[in-house]
């Protein structure tokens, strides 16, 4: 027999999808709000940097010569607290949240991305600084926004992978103030495929991170702008020559950080994993020597010699490049905490510095630029995120084909030379080492 009456139902329907509805809205609420976290993150953190590196230069102005013993004793206090007092916050902090994103394991991937990991990062990436360091902000900016996402998705009912994945980019945007180079490197770098998913939820967390760091700090581009050009000609064959030497510089480095990673053979490998404090100590005493030789130019992010080489009030060494690529080298096999977006363009820009005599009838503006894809490519294997990262923040589209042709050069070359991605080959390791390690 039918009922009668069938408001009931109607009523049980209209009720369940109103709580549907509270229930989306206070998802997105809580990612918007975990947004904002980050942009005041990011924010935070760029100060420090700016104060630590600031503090070093005022110690540096009474003597150069206190590196040889500031730096060395800095990387092992940082070597030291990364270690035992903040464990998983070591490195740029890329690594550990590509491992988060792809583990299983619950308890690792809370321990990747953990608010206690998170303040660790920010803590001993600024004492790194501090102390001298070649290391960037922007890659522990990842680590620390897919922390807040993380620690975001535990307010709510749904806790994927995906919300990490909007954290890490929120935090690249709100670095650089480059909303679609968030975008992009949470798409093919973190994630390495497009998540139909989670595409709306990165848009919505960028957005609420970068109108909040815009909001405090203004709208800027990152190393200001820059009008170049270059004009179809024979100054063209500058392009492939960066891309090819991005591309083996990069590939080297990259090459070089894994195989720290994985361990040395031999005693010397045993050596660095029985004392690794000492290892620390070590390449604090080889980034000293470097900033000696260099007359201090390669310690910190090297932003503000890009940005002078950028605007034609810095010149071109060729020793900067060099220099600045082994100071970077040393701090990335130190174990200390630190990022090399920063580094790597710095290198890039010192690399196209330096040819500006080969190619007198290129701007120097062009090849600088060119010089920070190339490089930045061939380090991390991630071209679109290399030219769309430095286009957005010069502001500069004339030189997208040149940026786009020099990416894929230093691609092919880079992978020629270390066959896997920097920051994937690192997660395999980590995750490789942590799961086994906590296997019963």
């Amino acid at each position: 027999m039918q009922p009668r009456f069938r408001v009931r139902p109607a009523f049980t329907r209209l009720r369940g999808g109103a709580a549907d509805a509270f229930a989306l809205w206070r998802r997105r609420l809580m990612f918007l709000l975990g947004g904002i976290g980050v942009g005041l993150a990011a924010v935070l953190m760029a100060k420090l940097a700016d104060a630590a590196q600031g503090g070093f230069r005022a110690l540096l102005s009474l003597s150069p010569w206190i590196a040889l013993v500031v730096t060395p004793a800095g990387f092992g206090l940082c070597a030291f607290l990364a270690r035992s007092v903040f464990p998983n916050s070591q490195g740029s902090g890329i690594p550990q949240v590509i491992a988060a994103r792809h583990t299983a394991n619950l308890s690792l991937r809370r321990a990747l991305v953990s608010l206690r990991t998170a303040a660790g990062k920010i803590v001993v990436m600024t004492l790194g600084l501090l102390f001298g360091a070649s290391t960037g902000r922007e890659g522990p900016t990842v680590q620390v926004g897919a922390a807040i996402m993380a620690a975001v998705g535990h307010l709510t009912p749904h806790r994927q992978p995906g919300l990490i994945l909007a954290g890490g980019a929120a935090g690249v945007a709100a670095a650089f103030n480059t909303p679609l180079a968030g975008i992009v490197f949470g798409i093919e770098e973190l994630g390495r495929a497009y998540e139909a998913r989670t595409g709306g939820l990165i848009v919505a967390a960028i957005v609420a991170a970068g109108l909040t760091a815009m909001a405090i700090v203004g709208n800027y581009t990152y190393f200001g702008t820059s009008g170049t050009a270059l004009p179809f000609g024979p100054g063209w064959i500058a392009v492939p020559v960066l891309g090819v030497l991005g591309g083996l510089m990069g590939g080297l480095f990259g090459r070089i950080v894994i195989l720290f990673a994985l361990g040395l053979p031999g005693r010397l490998g045993g050596a660095i994993a029985r004392r690794p404090i000492a290892f620390a100590v070590a390449c604090g005493l080889g980034v000293a020597l470097c900033g000696l030789a260099s007359g201090g130019t390669v310690y910190g992010t090297g932003y503000e010699e890009a940005r002078a080489l950028l605007h034609g009030t810095g010149e071109g060494s060729f020793a900067f490049a060099p220099l600045k690529f082994l100071a970077t080298l040393l701090s990335a096999i130190s174990g200390i905490p630190g990022g090399l977006f920063a580094p790597s363009l710095s290198v890039g820009a010192g690399l196209g510095g330096a040819l500006q005599g080969a190619f007198p009838e290129v701007p120097v503006a062009a090849l600088v630029l060119i010089g920070m894809v190339a490089y930045l490519t061939g380090a991390l294997q991630a071209p679109i995120t290399a030219f769309v990262i430095v286009t957005e923040m010069t502001q500069d589209h004339a030189l997208m084909i040149p940026l786009m042709i020099a990416a894929l050069i230093s691609d092919a070359v880079s992978k020629s030379v270390c066959r896997e991605g920097l920051y994937h080959a690192l997660a395999g390791i980590l995750l490789t080492r942590e799961e086994g390690r906590r296997a019963p």
